[in-house]
């Protein structure tokens, strides 16, 4: 996607055309396409200068970078779809540094056929999305492949933000005797897609929770800078996330089954659908550890915002040279909470 700040005559028929892989030539029709879609939904200053890169100033300091392609399907789903998704994705690991996140790229694969109706809805929803988040798109690209050698639409998004003086959080700080903290409910997100794209219907509708985070992290590391480590625990879920953070730090977890919180339509869903909600993904949520002497400050500054009201204590680190993740479950045993093995809920990002 390279902007351009020329306005073309011509204008797109968004309501019933389709991607053409003239809209990949670099010619008029993709300046066309470009400035119908991208720069109108996407719209600032850098954007709007049209150059093949952004240039801007930033403080002294230490920068953080993360890229993240989104290939979910389907494209929309109860709660959100693939545009605010690929927002919400990399700003979100962004935060999980600490940082403040500045401004976003965004480069798009687009197959040939795709309607312009849909791609319009889901440039629209990212620039909200962008817009809502404070964090705007400044560059980025597009491409259009053959028919049938993509799958509607893929997004790739890059962020970059600044970390603020003092703070370093990292996979690696877990320390025995450190809280392990939540956020709120898992599994809305996975359930979510996975009820959408198998046409699923259960007594209400389960819907994404997809948010950009790094507004509660703000508050979050204002209130106790000395956080050890912060994740989102997308892919594989929070069992995955916790083993990750378990293995960079040399460290085990001790969890109570209890203390997770879970809605009850989730557990239902994944009762009747034999999934565990440990596993199923989440987009908007957030584990962190801490210190278990910042842990009673920091559970009630994130209960004190929208997105962290259900946040819980959900367990603790511990000396583990296997480095195992084991929780106590509701019935007072024990078991340990490995790995994800294999891919039950395909393509949730």
């Amino acid at each position: 996607m390279s902007g351009t700040p020329r306005r073309f005559s011509q204008r797109l028929d968004v309501r019933r055309g389709a991607v053409e892989m003239i809209h990949g030539s670099g010619g008029r029709a993709m300046a066309q396409l470009i400035d119908a879609l991208f720069v109108r939904h996407f719209d600032n200053d850098l954007l709007r200068q049209g150059n093949d890169q952004a240039a801007f100033d930033v403080e002294a300091g230490r920068m953080v970078m993360s890229t993240d392609s989104h290939v979910i399907s389907p494209l929309f789903f109860p709660g959100g779809d693939i545009g605010a998704l690929a927002v919400h994705g990399t700003l979100n690991d962004v935060a999980m540094a600490g940082a403040h996140p500045l401004y976003l790229s965004a480069g798009f694969i687009l197959e040939e056929g795709f309607p312009l109706a849909d791609l319009d809805r889901i440039v629209a929803s990212m620039g909200e999305a962008a817009r809502e988040a404070g964090v705007p798109v400044i560059t980025g690209d597009t491409k259009v492949v053959e028919r049938g050698k993509g799958d509607g639409v893929f997004i790739t998004t890059t962020g970059i933000g600044m970390v603020p003086e003092g703070v370093a959080i990292s996979g690696d700080r877990a320390r025995p005797g450190d809280a392990i903290l939540l956020s709120g409910s898992i599994g809305n997100h996975g359930v979510a897609v996975m009820s959408s794209r198998e046409h699923l219907e259960f007594d209400t509708t389960i819907e994404s929770d997809s948010a950009a985070l790094h507004g509660l992290v703000a508050e979050m590391v204002s209130a106790a800078p000395g956080i050890h480590c912060l994740r989102d625990p997308t892919r594989g879920g929070l069992a995955t996330t916790l083993n990750e953070l378990a293995r960079q730090s040399g460290v085990g977890m001790h969890l109570q089954e209890r203390a997770i919180p879970v809605d009850e339509e989730v557990s239902g869903a994944c009762e009747l659908l034999g999934l565990d909600p440990l596993y199923v993904a989440n987009e908007g949520k957030l584990v962190c550890i801490c210190a278990a002497e910042d842990a009673p400050a920091l559970l009630k500054t994130m209960q004190g915002h929208p997105l962290g009201r259900r946040a819980a204590h959900i367990g603790q680190v511990v000396a583990d040279a296997d480095g195992l993740v084991q929780m106590e479950t509701r019935f007072g045993g024990n078991r340990v909470v490995d790995w994800l093995a294999g891919e039950p809920l395909p393509r949730i990002c």
